[in-house]
């Protein structure tokens, strides 16, 4: 069965809802005056499982489901939604949409367009690629493994989470769309003890598949592996110095700076409405010669990979910035019709009870041609960040701060102590003009991505390679 024929079934059928129940409601909705209507039908399956110590702490099975209907009027915006998903309860929805946005007649409404999407991963329920007991173990392994790494191991807590969405898209236009999308994550995190000293480490990792990969490839051993060396070098490490200096990123997770201090001023809302340093600015020189950022949906088997995007759009792989040169914009429907373009696949909303707006899927730079090692060869002092915790970004501005949760001394083209409690801060715009290498080791994240905007969360992916920046300001605790 298609993609489109499992969501009918799981979503319509149950209650007795056809496609003519969608042209009636979509009918409703399109109201004289209104520009465009939409459904947006969805239902999750979610579990969640956390061991702490040993000791099974919290366990959890939800499954929800509704629709969100919504009616558009220039930039103004109709919204309603239902956790009943029936017809008089969509059809109550469509009316308050439309309402809100603008009344009117009706208006004709064109055959319905089944879209189909690119087939980057298996529409099947991820929660069933182990039992409860495989579950359990999985858990456990990675409690003992991790304890048996280091005796300094004093506390892990291990958590293992999955979901299964089914979501159908309805337009005005005629678009008819599904995507059914798995998604798991894996997580380990340990506290080290040594002469009074605690210090922390985490990893962790997931995408668009089912809990056997984590398995498969072994992840209860690696994963556990890597939290507790985090850890062990945050245990020896000095506090850092504050100043501006030259600082290289790490490949994989350090995009995650990427994708906030740059990636969000890249989105077509932000851009429309003029609040983000880079409005206005397509085809001029934004970055440093070399750099090139995309944001591609169509990874396999990615976390912030979609088969389509939440309005039924198949996802694409955007050139933000080519070589420097700011290119394009990340668009969903309404801001691409307001701004007299097309949808680039990134209208992304976090369920049915909340409205698409533009958002990234997976963003990342590009490799460039330096081996790592000749950039930190190239460095006579300065800061390496391997690793990143939480950060603030100003979209308007671009200015950002980010707390570094691994990083080390660079003295002499050699990487020399780690230290503790760094903040990186600066502004998006501003660093990527001062990027002067670029490493030819691009890495993506493991699959730990998830992004805040206007209140919604949403998977996502990011990833670089490793990168010289000359000029950071670097907040440091050396007294």
């Amino acid at each position: 069965m298609s993609d489109l024929d499992l969501a009918k079934a799981q979503l319509l059928a149950p209650t007795g809802l056809d496609e003519d129940d969608l042209h009636k409601a979509l009918a409703v909705t399109l109201g004289g005056g209104i520009d465009a209507a939409d459904l947006y039908f969805q239902s999750t399956t979610r579990e969640a499982w956390s061991l702490d110590d040993g000791i099974v702490k919290d366990a959890s099975f939800s499954i929800e489901r509704g629709v969100g209907v919504r009616a558009l009027a220039g930039d103004k915006c109709g919204f309603a939604y239902s956790d009943d998903i029936e017809a008089q309860a969509l059809l109550e929805s469509a009316q308050v949409a439309r309402n809100i946005a603008r009344a009117g007649g009706p208006q004709q409404l064109p055959a319905w367009q089944v879209k189909t999407g690119h087939g980057l991963y298996s529409p099947d329920s991820p929660l069933d690629g182990l039992d409860e007991n495989e579950k359990m173990a999985l858990l456990q392994q990675a409690d003992a493994a991790a304890r048996s790494q280091d005796k300094r191991v004093k506390q892990v807590m291990v958590s293992l989470v999955g979901t299964h969405d089914t979501v159908l898209v309805a337009l005005s236009d005629g678009t008819l769309a599904a995507d059914i999308r798995p998604l798991v994550r894996f997580n380990i995190n340990v506290i080290v003890e040594h002469n009074g000293r605690r210090e922390q480490g985490s990893m962790g990792g997931g995408g668009r598949y089912d809990y056997q990969q984590f398995v498969a490839n072994n992840c209860a051993q690696h994963f556990a592996q890597e939290a507790v060396r985090q850890a062990l070098v945050n245990l020896e490490a000095k506090d850092a110095p504050a100043g501006n200096m030259t600082v290289v990123l790490g490949p994989g997770w350090p995009g995650v700076l990427l994708h906030e201090a740059i990636g969000h001023g890249l989105e077509g809302d932000f851009n429309r409405k003029q609040t983000s340093a880079f409005s206005g600015r397509i085809g001029e020189r934004v970055a440093s010669p070399g750099v090139t950022v995309v944001d591609d949906g169509t990874l396999q088997q990615r976390r912030g990979s979609l088969n389509i995007d939440d309005e039924g759009v198949p996802t694409q792989c955007t050139t933000l910035i080519e070589d420097g040169i700011l290119k394009a914009y990340m668009h969903d429907r309404l801001n691409a019709r307001l701004s007299k373009t097309v949808s680039t696949g990134n209208g992304r909303r976090q369920s049915y009870a909340h409205l698409p707006m533009p958002r990234m899927t997976n963003t990342y730079m590009l490799a460039g041609q330096h081996q790592p090692e000749e950039i930190i060869a190239s460095v006579d002092k300065g800061f390496y960040a391997v690793n990143f915790g939480g950060g603030q970004v100003d979209i308007t501005s671009g200015k950002f701060v980010f707390s570094a949760s691994e990083a080390y001394m660079i003295e002499n083209g050699k990487i020399s102590y780690p230290v503790k409690g760094a903040t990186l801060i600066g502004d998006g715009p501003d660093v990527l003009t001062r990027v002067s290498m670029i490493g030819n080791d691009l890495a993506l994240d493991s699959g730990i991505g998830t992004c805040g905007k206007d209140g919604q969360s949403v998977p996502v992916g990011v990833g670089q390679p490793t990168l010289r920046v000359d000029g950071i300001t670097v907040g440091g605790t050396q007294a």
